[in-house]
């Protein structure tokens, strides 16, 4: 029987294993390089891993579901980059497990943050998002004012960010509890978003 185009497409079988494996192909010759590009798997210089503080604000941030609404990722085009600020690298976050790259935006991007408002600002934003800026339609989230963080549960969080090599050592693991004693919630979620995308703006 001749190997033809026609003959392909009716045999779905077929069809199916050829389609899965040029996908295959495809994806391995796009994705593996990924993996051996200083580019894409070294930190950006002057980047550290997040303070307990910072650590337990991105938990609070993905718990809150601050992602489905908020992107971290300005892609590479002059609209997102005048907007936004530069693009982001994956340099920024190669301790980040998961990171938050996405192009959702029922809210603005968050790449580039850090810095632009003020922590009084950022409280106010969170506890109710009209008093700042009318137009919302985000939530408010006045609980996290009041509820205080419990010290002993970052130290666990960053055992195990170390196993997948984040350069978090013992020292640093055993003093993260004193740095959050008499923090909140909102703090620690103020402290995570006031340094997103700071160290690409003092790069360029």
């Amino acid at each position: 029987m001749k190997f033809s185009h026609e003959w392909i497409e009716k045999n779905p079988w077929l069809l199916i294993v050829l389609v899965l494996l040029v996908i295959s192909v495809g994806g391995l010759v796009e994705i593996v390089p990924l993996f051996f590009q200083k580019s894409t798997t070294e930190p950006i210089a002057g980047l550290k891993p997040y303070s307990a503080l910072r650590l337990v604000g991105r938990d609070i941030y993905i718990r809150e579901g601050c992602y489905n609404c908020h992107s971290q990722m300005i892609r590479p085009f002059r609209a997102e980059t005048e907007r936004y600020g530069h693009y982001s690298v994956a340099g920024e976050f190669v301790y980040d497990h998961p990171f938050q790259w996405g192009s959702k935006r029922t809210g603005p991007d968050l790449a580039r943050v850090g810095g632009r408002y003020s922590n009084e600002w950022h409280r106010t934003h969170l506890d109710n998002p009209r008093d700042v800026v009318p137009e919302s339609n985000m939530p408010g989230y006045p609980w996290l004012a009041t509820t205080p963080l419990v010290p002993e549960e970052v130290m666990p969080k960053m055992r195990a960010l170390k196993r997948l090599n984040v350069p978090y050592s013992e020292e640093e693991i055993k003093q993260a509890p004193s740095t959050l004693m008499d923090k909140t919630e909102q703090d620690a979620l103020i402290a995570y978003l006031q340094e997103l995308g700071t160290l690409i703006k003092t790069r360029n």
